[in-house]
């Protein structure tokens, strides 16, 4: 008896439920797409919002790319140390950091997945705890500098509180790179 009333209630609900479906009407014309494409219009290249329309990417060849900021010219002094401000702001605190022999990260002593070389770097000296101005980072650099003449050097930052690294960034590079 229960299988013969839940079988005529299935019958009675399907073509109520048929009707809020709609039909399938089939594709849509091409008349809204455009038919060509005008040969010469530059318009639709992208653009970063200034007057260049295309930018040059980091040449592949001869160059490696290290870390943040890496893709810029070499930092001067000043835009160091505005670096490093923006690192005292936020209130982390700057460590400098050098490598002698590859300063990039390579595979040399394992081939499995998520296994890299040189991702820890020597430090020069202890953190900067307590640091408040740029120029006392940027003399430690000198120092490291002049220890190290043909070393990579990174200034970084970190905090304390999440006991994280925040920043990093390539301050000095060998002559060559």
């Amino acid at each position: 008896m229960a299988s013969i009333s839940s079988s005529a209630a299935a019958s009675v609900a399907a073509p109520a439920q048929a009707n809020m479906v709609a039909p399938f009407t089939g594709l849509k014309s091409n008349a809204a797409f455009p038919a060509t494409k005008k040969a010469n219009d530059f318009s639709t290249l992208p653009s970063n919002g200034g007057r260049v329309q295309c930018m040059k990417v980091w040449p592949p060849l001869g160059l490696k790319k290290y870390e943040t900021l890496s893709y810029l010219p070499t930092l001067t002094e000043a835009q160091l140390a505005k670096e490093v401000d923006y690192l005292l702001r936020n209130k982390w605190v700057p460590c400098l950091e050098f490598e002698l022999e590859h300063g990039f990260v390579y595979r040399e002593n394992a081939r499995s997945p998520g296994y890299y070389d040189g991702r820890y770097w020597t430090m020069w000296k202890l953190p900067m705890f307590g640091c408040t101005d740029s120029a006392q980072v940027l003399k430690e650099l000198g120092e490291c500098k002049k220890e190290y003449p043909q070393a990579w050097i990174r200034i970084i930052g970190f905090d304390n509180v999440r006991q994280v690294q925040c920043i990093s960034f390539i301050a000095s590079k060998p002559d060559g790179y």
